[in-house]
């Protein structure tokens, strides 16, 4: 246990594991600066503006990752409690991980993400009355 003198400073290993982060940052991505107010949380981990972040942990808050590779959006869920979650993809390394939506994330972007899987299915949308009659055990339309 560190003594006063010897408390742990952002540039400690796994410092933001249990303290705040309070650093404004400049997201890789879009360019916006990025304030730790407004996030509706300690732990502000993604631009606002993009959703975009940064591979800087292996685990949350422990600042380990050395890949520090761009983390896109690549899809949301709803929590057990209704809250919604980004999953972020390392566009370096491939890591997934999960980060809770901050309260001033851009709502269109958001709901972009959500909307893609509707927007653009893994089939032709054409072949939707196709689908549906083999899944029903309908004989095939005569055109």
């Amino acid at each position: 246990m560190k003594r006063d003198h010897q408390r742990k400073t952002p540039a400690d290993k796994g410092y933001y594991i249990d303290h705040a982060c309070e650093e404004t940052f400049v997201c890789k991505v879009c360019g916006m600066t990025v304030e730790p107010e407004g996030a509706g949380s300690d732990h502000r981990n993604h631009c606002p503006n993009c959703l975009s972040s940064i591979h800087v942990d292996e685990e949350p808050g422990d600042r380990e990752s050395e890949c520090h590779g761009v983390m896109e959006p690549i899809a949301v869920w709803v929590r057990k409690n209704g809250e919604w979650a980004i999953i972020h993809r390392c566009k370096v390394c491939g890591k997934l991980s999960s980060n809770r939506v901050a309260a001033d994330d851009n709502p269109v972007k958001l709901m972009s993400i959500a909307m893609r899987p509707i927007a653009e299915p893994p089939f032709p949308i054409e072949r939707m009355k196709q689908i549906t009659n083999v899944m029903f055990g309908e004989k095939k339309d005569e055109e």
